[in-house]
């Protein structure tokens, strides 16, 4: 059972090299699952946790490009509470887990991401924000952190089994960095405009 959203076909694809079908999640997506899936991502300056409960194998990924709201130019009381930041991210994937049955005190986590792939004097250190911020937030959460790989300055391919607990991380060369690059400037084009246009959310 797939305790996220219906995702569409694009998302989920077979995986050979692992024997399991698999979801792809992009910037701003997170998934959670208690079946025998896998969860990937590709990843610059972005920063995705992978969680796990230990004890019932409830797990999922985000992938998130901005810690806080707040951190990316002025305060926006116009922002939706959106898995593109890291605050949100995390709260939505653990709620989701909770949600479907998984314990708090049973979560671990493995975190990956953060690189300097980016430049420009407003995204200077992005990525680093984005590791601490991972980083502190589990800390505050009392979640253990068992495997990191965090900064640096090359992107990364994150494979995630929720099941098993077992995550691969594969350090990519320049061609799919410059690749990511361009993606990660789109993407926060695209936020910059979003922050302008979403409507007020009252919860």
């Amino acid at each position: 059972m797939n305790l996220s959203e219906p995702l569409d076909r694009e998302q989920s694809f077979f995986d050979h090299d692992f024997k399991r079908e698999t979801v792809r999640i992009k910037p701003g997506d997170y998934f959670v699952t208690d079946d025998d899936l896998g969860i990937s991502t590709v990843l610059g300056s972005c920063v995705s946790a992978c969680l796990r409960d230990v004890v019932t194998g409830i797990g999922g990924m985000n992938h998130f490009m901005l810690p806080f709201e707040s951190k990316f130019g002025n305060p926006d009381p116009l922002v939706s509470k959106a898995a593109r930041y890291g605050v949100h991210a995390m709260e939505l994937t653990i709620n989701e887990m909770l949600r479907y049955g998984a314990r708090r005190h049973n979560i671990e986590a493995k975190v990956f991401g953060g690189a300097a792939v980016i430049d420009g004097f407003l995204l200077m250190n992005i990525g680093t924000q984005n590791a601490r911020f991972v980083i502190d937030f589990l800390e505050r959460e009392s979640i253990a952190i068992v495997a990191s790989d965090l900064e640096g300055t090359q992107p990364r391919k994150v494979y995630f089994h929720p099941k098993s607990g077992v995550a691969f991380v594969k350090h990519l060369g320049l061609r799919d960095g410059s690749e990511i690059k361009q993606r990660e400037r789109r993407y926060l084009a695209e936020v910059s405009r979003t922050r302008r246009s979403e409507p007020v959310i009252f919860s």
